[in-house]
């Protein structure tokens, strides 16, 4: 029998709760939004039909609360409740509350989520259903001996696993007996926060495979059909951050298999909705069942790109008690669709969460093929509570090249100040390196590649491009300047100059042209052209015919920061005189003290504290834990010493420059 759905409520946050917006405005449904203290002036709030105050802002009080929810579920008078991801979206408690009171729930039945949301169940029920797993003890482990036995039994390395939710959140890879205890306190801590849940199990970890996961979409007939795969390999601690469909590696034979066995573990926990189940593939093919996600993933957009079917809509009607009108026969794959995640995160001082107003955002044009799904805007905040996600960029072209291609040339026209990022630290690195773009790839492939601290070297075209703006913005504001100084004619200005990038100079001629500038370097002519204005932090420009766009940012005076691509380059021009008697200068050594004090370098709450005063530590010692933006993250001590102080108590919540401890 076919229910009526009229008005549904969201109950999460964020990016995913303006996505479901889209499309219940899209089907005549109207919404209604929670929010918490700290969500107050959230995008979500204000795209909304209505919106409901549901608690404080650590997610506990708000966010993962059955009961505030279901009751503004009530009070609002919903049809129907959407979970999105993440909080209580593979919960069976909450799902049965909601329908207890007579409110739809659009997602799974509690029972499908009790059986394949519990990470322990669903690893039993795959291997009754002749599903791929990976060896593992599928207990809850809440003993370290036990922990430590079990690890030895499967062998080392092992990975430990929330059993109550996913997306790297109470995870923790162990190598030997001597990690355990520290990393299975931590583990289920941070299961406990995010899950309200802190049983935890272990298994094999199978290293440097590719994480590849079949969509699927289920009716209440027993009508299966599955919408390809993703290949979700690149990951930052267990986290995925860029997502693509199809999988270059994935051939048609592993792809039917893979297809069987996810519906075979479908029927077997009678699912229906959409859902994910996720393998892990060895570089011979082989691959493992991991887990099955009973909800909608983050990176869904990339399937309905390259299928042209809206999944929030699909699981809306099939809640709705409709047939699945779509067959295996029906779903044609077109193209390649790739999708970054933009997370408030600062790549340079190690993905530290970075919090507070956003004073400039600026989104990159929506050409054919590029989505955007977002859940900030310009004056908001990014809050230290939740997850550090800002959007997703999608975009879809006829081909895995050429979707990166459109990839890099969007995220370099993508604006956000005020807080750190990681799109030109980070995405476009991954983006630009040779290994990535050849398909190369594994869940290790960010380790590998980021283990070096070092800056990459700019290449030909990023040094020219580059050395071209600068000379452009410098020479325009002497340009302007003549304006400004009635003394100075810019007939006059000297032509030869010297640009300082990161320190390192290139001689340079500049002539005017038509609209731009033509720049000598050694034995390249370089003819820029752009229409660009002093303040305006996204400058596109024509470099000898081909179009690029870079961001610039002023800083301290006489300098600008100039990004492009992957590269971050401080620039200032001055005169060839200048640049002879700069050789004299003396830089002032850096400060080579030994580091006495500890503080906090991100906002966020004190779980746990491990030394105690006069406590001798050593160097990369943990000395506490901090939750912010719901992951845990170690406190670590600088040099080796004696704990003189402790600043801090356990639950004490801190901002970033707070001293935490004193080391002598």
């Amino acid at each position: 029998m076919k229910k009526i759905i009229k008005k549904i409520l969201i109950a999460n946050r964020g990016e995913i709760a303006c996505r479901i917006i889209k499309t219940a405005r899209k089907m005549g449904i109207s919404t209604v939004a929670v929010y918490s203290e700290a969500d107050y002036n959230a995008r979500h709030v204000y795209q909304a039909d209505e919106a409901f105050f549901i608690g404080s802002s650590p997610s506990p009080s708000s966010y993962t609360n059955i009961k505030n929810l279901a009751q503004a579920a009530k009070e609002s008078g919903a049809d129907a409740v959407h979970p999105g991801y993440g909080f209580l979206s593979e919960k069976a408690s909450f799902a049965e509350q909601i329908t207890k009171n007579g409110i739809i729930f659009i997602g799974p039945s509690a029972h499908s989520i009790r059986e394949t949301g519990d990470k322990i169940r669903a690893k039993k029920i795959a291997t009754e259903s002749g599903v791929n797993t990976v060896p593992g003890y599928y207990r809850s482990i809440d003993k370290v001996q036990k922990a430590i036995k079990a690890a030895r039994k499967i062998g080392y390395p092992v990975i430990i696993k929330a059993a109550a939710g996913g997306g790297g959140k109470g995870m923790r890879i162990i190598n030997c007996d001597d990690e355990m205890e520290q990393m299975l306190i931590s583990a289920q801590r941070e299961a406990k926060n995010n899950f309200a849940d802190s049983r935890v199990f272990i298994e094999k970890y199978i290293e440097n495979p590719r994480h590849i996961e079949i969509q699927i979409l289920g009716d209440m007939y027993e009508n299966y059909v599955c919408l390809g795969e993703r290949e979700c390999s690149i990951q930052r601690h267990h986290q995925k951050v860029i997502e693509e469909a199809p999988s270059i590696f994935i051939n048609e034979k592993i792809r039917k298999k893979m297809y069987k066995q996810s519906i075979a573990l479908a029927k077997a926990t009678k699912y229906y909705s959409a859902g994910t189940v996720e393998f892990i593939v060895d570089t011979s093919g082989l691959f493992y069942f991991m887990e099955m996600n009973s909800r909608i993933q983050v990176e869904h957009p990339v399937t309905e790109m390259i299928t042209g079917v809206d999944i929030v809509e699909q699981m809306i009607r099939i809640a709705r008690g409709e047939e699945l009108t779509l067959k295996q026969k029906d779903i044609e794959i077109k193209g390649h669709a790739t999708e970054c995640r933009v997370y408030a995160e600062d790549p340079v001082y190690g993905f530290i969460p970075s919090t507070g107003q956003v004073s400039t955002y600026i989104e990159p044009n929506r050409a054919p093929g590029v989505r955007i799904d977002s859940g900030i805007y310009e004056g908001g905040e990014v809050s230290a509570f939740y997850d550090a996600m800002i959007s997703k960029v999608i975009v879809h072209a006829p081909t895995r090249n050429e979707s990166i291609e459109t990839m890099k040339k969007v995220l370099s026209e993508y604006i956000i100040e005020g807080i750190s990022h990681n799109i030109s630290g980070f995405l476009q690195k991954i983006l630009n390196h040779p290994e990535y773009v050849e398909g190369n790839i594994s869940t290790s492939f960010v380790d590998k590649v980021f283990s070096s601290k070092e800056s990459a070297i700019l290449d030909n075209e990023a040094s020219a491009v580059i050395l071209s703006v600068a000379c452009y913005i410098f020479f325009s504001e002497q340009k302007r300047n003549s304006f400004l100084e009635p003394n100075i004619k810019y007939s006059d200005i000297n032509t030869k100059w010297v640009i300082v990038m990161d320190r390192i100079k290139y001689p340079v001629t500049i002539r005017p042209i038509d609209e731009g500038f033509k720049v000598s370097f050694e034995h390249r002519r370089l003819y820029i052209i752009s229409r660009w204005r002093a303040g305006n932090s996204l400058f596109q420009c024509t470099i000898n015919g081909l179009n690029y766009s870079l961001q610039v940012q002023r800083t301290f005076k006489g300098y600008y920061q100039i990004t492009f691509m992957d590269k971050t380059v401080m620039a200032q021009m001055i005169t060839p005189r200048a640049a002879e008697l700069s050789k004299y200068v003396i830089r002032p050594d850096e400060d080579k003290s030994k580091i006495s004090n500890v503080v906090s370098i991100m906002a966020g709450s004190i779980t746990d504290i491990k030394v105690k005063v006069g406590d001798s530590v050593f160097k990369g010692q943990i000395l506490a834990f901090l939750e912010a933006m719901k992951m845990e993250n170690a406190v670590i001590s600088p040099s080796s010493g004696i704990i003189q102080a402790i600043h801090i108590s356990k639950g004490d919540v801190v901002m970033p420059g707070i001293l935490l401890f004193e080391i002598e």
